[in-house]
């Protein structure tokens, strides 16, 4: 390819997301990663996109609300221009109300959706009963349902973005020479190597286990949510259940009983699983940032670079408004993003 205006390393979600941004900006855009893309974490099974409840609204919350409701049309035009599939969906997701308490706070927070939302989501408690099988138990008979949540799975949505890139003359390398402005994203490794740099936490890797039931008759039914658990249902006809948060790990790819324990509770909590077979196991790290909000901006070592990282559990969510925001500061020299989201914010 001609010489690259911007040299990006790491092709997980961020990494991939701001080339595409900055691709159809004009802009020439390599990508490096020895791994390939979508091997790390964003290459897992599981692909939530749930929001921030809509209470104590803050800045990094209102950014999120942005990102979700913007990620119709960023899908949507990674699509076209690859002709692959995201396996994207606003499709919803429903928890269940356990007593009188959760229901008053459930009533607060559905009044507050109708301001925070701008009336381009809800968040409505209804009947349990009407949405049959699908549904996850409730001891009141209720579920909270929400329209902002939704979903896309993580290697579909990888391999759509990298099909857009190659639409645009961009293309992942597995080596390379660095041209033009650098931005890191290299995921959680990336952080521990900052830290090493700087001789200080500014964040680390936590380890997420989840599995892939085969069962086909759900496919754009609301995700689940009970129990710390995300229940997931994909466009190609299977399930994704997730996950563990395990600080402190041996072996970053292998699954365990911590996995067996999450498929258990999946199918005691949602009858309707309980004869799915486990199809994929799946293991990977998460990079998370000391301040547990992602890390986007100006680099901290090193002048005229910029970082990307700690997209954690919510990066797919954030990636659609982080890829805008970083585009603007890169090609423009436009700083739209939040403070609570700058390097400063875990170097502190």
């Amino acid at each position: 390819m001609a010489m690259a205006d911007i040299t990006i390393y790491g092709a997980g979600i961020f990494g991939l997301s701001i080339a595409w941004t900055c691709a159809k900006r004009g802009a020439r855009v390599q990508i490096i990663d020895p791994n390939g893309a979508g091997s790390g974490s964003s290459g897992g099974v599981v692909g939530a996109l749930a929001p921030h409840t809509p209470e104590n609204w803050n800045d990094k919350k209102q950014f999120q609300f942005e990102s979700l409701i913007m990620a119709q049309s960023f899908w949507q035009s990674v699509e076209q221009a690859g002709g692959k599939s995201a396996g994207y969906a606003r499709s919803g997701r429903l928890q269940p109300l356990s007593d009188a308490r959760a229901l008053d706070l459930a009533r607060t927070r559905s009044e507050n959706a109708k301001a925070l939302w701008q009336g381009l989501a809800q968040l409505d408690i209804i009947d349990a009963a009407d949405r049959g099988d699908w549904a996850p138990k409730s001891k009141m008979g209720l579920l909270v349902h929400d329209t902002l949540s939704g979903r896309m799975h993580p290697r579909m949505a990888c391999a759509a973005l990298v099909a857009a890139l190659q639409s645009k003359g961009c293309r992942v390398m597995d080596q390379g020479t660095p041209q033009g402005i650098i931005l890191e994203a290299t995921g959680w490794q990336g952080l521990l190597q900052l830290a090493t740099d700087m001789n200080e936490p500014v964040g680390n890797g936590v380890k997420g286990q989840g599995a892939v039931l085969d069962f086909t008759a759900a496919p754009d039914a609301p995700q689940l949510f009970a129990d710390a658990l995300h229940i997931i249902p994909h466009a190609n006809g299977t399930i994704a259940l997730g996950s563990t948060s395990e600080r402190e790990f041996d072996d970053p790819y292998s699954t365990d009983t911590q996995l067996d324990d999450v498929i258990e509770r999946a199918k005691t909590a949602f009858p309707i699983l309980q004869d799915a077979p486990v199809i994929e196991r799946w293991a990977g790290v998460r990079p998370r940032a000391k301040s547990r909000a992602p890390m986007i901006g100006h680099h901290p070592l090193r002048k005229g670079a910029f970082i990307a990282n700690g997209g954690f559990k919510i990066g797919f969510g954030m990636a659609p408004k982080i890829a805008e925001v970083m585009a603007d500061l890169i090609l423009e020299g436009r700083d739209r993003i939040p403070e609570g989201f700058r390097p400063e914010a875990s170097l502190r």
